[in-house]
């Protein structure tokens, strides 16, 4: 799997600062008008599931204090983001001198009688928050009051944070495989000096000077001025045949290409992932043929609520990782993991115009099945344009015209993740659910996570709320969607 380049080290003054890669520069400016980059999980916990006797308790001051212990395995959540003057340079990470973890970590509470409804309402409001850019781009709530006794812990944490091992999220990082786990070692943590603006500038003209040739030397070995364009851009031939590609085979028309607000609304489902692996026995398909073919009906009843009639050959069109579909096929995947970014894609068809659920989850294995082995229909997403070049006003347009290029290339994103989860603890107490909040990022009302733990398949629905106003209803639409699978393939249609 290709990767994004590591931001540069340099030394300032006597300091060494890391500046943010291409990548993470790019996600940094995507934050605007109707553009929040962060993504999160929640996890809920169930003391039920103790062994009896066990008083267990997770409550805000041990989570500070798990957290506290935690941060070292990822140092970004105690640093800010600093541009450089007159974006002369990619901005840098830099050590929060008034680093305040009780800021980040907040208590919250549903009031009874602390139902599902009530959870996804109160995320959605958070999730819909902007985070503070003076600060270190996270947040993190527990929530009590879930019904049965149970608690929730909801992470927030932008975008540009993430990337490689080295860079976990924050749920992730928490988390343990055994209930008894040790804390780590205790880590004396001392902010660095942050580096001047003066030296900031100074060292963004020297990098830049030091480098045209680089950029030089790129475009004298293009074949064009569009070609050697976007072969400074990528480096990638194969990259440029991607991106046109999909520009000349557009998504289908749909509401969820549209102008969106930050405003979000969440819903979540869970089901039985023993009712999949029936399905994906009766029908002599994959696991993940079925998990598609159950988000295609839900995207079908969506489509039904919203207009009147669906044509018979009407498609969606979705991104979902590569290693999804095949986790043995790509190599350097990461294993465990939850909350995945970045990575090769690929782009696939949702028949919802096929009113037969048997039909539909067929169709839906074929395509997949193609398109996952075309590179025509593999993609690395949104990518900053002149990655080499490091100024911020070549970013910042960067963001807008690749937002702009693949604003089209398709309707929904899909987050799945590689491999089924095993179980999880935080300070001890079992967690019973994982539900991850990818990116809504501009010109897509919708977004789609994936997970299979606990012996269950999670659903994640996280979607604009000016666009998709009835999101709750798709956690209704994956338990109807996977029982008419389960009943053989009687026709959807002749229900409406």
């Amino acid at each position: 799997m290709m990767r994004s380049p590591p931001g540069r080290r340099h030394k300032l003054d006597g300091i060494m600062v890391n500046r943010l890669s291409p990548d993470e520069a790019m996600f940094y400016f995507l934050d605007g008008s109707g553009t929040t980059a962060h993504l999160g999980a929640v996890l809920i916990l169930d003391p039920s599931k103790l062994p009896k006797g066990d008083a267990t308790t997770v409550d805000y001051h041990s989570l500070v204090s798990l957290v506290e212990n935690r941060l070292q395995l990822a140092p970004r959540y105690r640093q800010v983001v600093t541009e450089v003057t007159l974006g002369l340079g990619r901005p840098v990470w830099v050590d929060d001198r008034e680093f305040d973890i009780n800021y980040h970590i907040r208590l919250s509470a549903l009031p009874q009688p602390g139902s599902a409804d009530q959870l996804q309402e109160l995320v959605s409001r958070l999730m819909s928050r902007p985070l503070d850019r003076t600060r270190p781009l996270w947040e993190m709530y527990l929530i009590e009051g879930l019904s049965r006794g149970r608690a929730v812990i909801l992470t927030k944490t932008h975008r540009c944070l993430l990337g490689g091992a080295d860079n976990p999220e924050l749920s992730e990082v928490i988390c343990d495989d055994v209930a008894d786990a040790e804390p780590m070692a205790e880590d004396l943590w001392m902010p660095g000096h942050p580096p001047g603006a003066a030296s900031l500038t100074v060292g963004a003209l020297a990098e830049a000077m030091a480098r045209p040739g680089e950029v030089v030397d790129s475009v004298l070995r293009g074949n064009g001025p569009v070609a050697d364009l976007w072969s400074v851009a990528d480096k990638s031939v194969r990259f440029v045949s991607d991106a046109v590609s999909q520009m000349v085979n557009s998504a289908p028309d749909s509401p969820l290409n549209t102008v969106t607000t930050s405003s979000r609304l969440f819903a979540f489902s869970s089901v039985s992932r023993r009712d999949l692996e029936a399905v994906a026995r009766r029908f002599e398909c994959s696991f993940n043929d079925v998990v598609l073919a159950i988000l295609t009906g839900v995207l079908r009843r969506w489509s039904l609520s919203v207009k009147d009639s669906v044509g018979h050959g009407e498609t969606m069109r979705a991104t979902m990782p590569l290693a999804a579909r095949d986790p043995e096929t790509v190599e350097g995947e990461p294993t465990g993991t939850w909350i995945v970014v970045g990575g090769t894609e690929f782009v696939t068809d949702l028949p919802v115009g096929e009113d037969a659920p048997a039909v539909r989850l067929m169709q839906v294995a074929g395509l997949a099945d193609r398109y996952s082995q075309s590179t025509r229909r593999m993609t690395r997403g949104l990518r900053p344009l002149l990655p080499e070049i490091g100024l911020v006003p070549f970013a910042d347009f960067s963001t807008r015209a690749f937002a702009g290029l693949f604003q089209r290339s398709y309707n929904v994103p899909i987050s799945m993740s590689a491999r089924r989860i095993g179980r999880k603890f935080v300070g001890g107490m079992p967690i019973t659910g994982i539900f991850t909040i990818p990116t809504l990022a501009a010109q897509r009302a919708l977004g789609i996570s994936v997970n299979e733990y606990a012996n269950q398949v999670q659903f994640s629905f996280i979607a604009d709320r000016a666009v998709v106003v009835d999101l709750p209803a798709m956690s209704q639409y994956v338990t109807e969607s996977l029982d008419e699978l389960l009943a053989g393939g009687q026709s959807f249609g002749r229900d409406h």
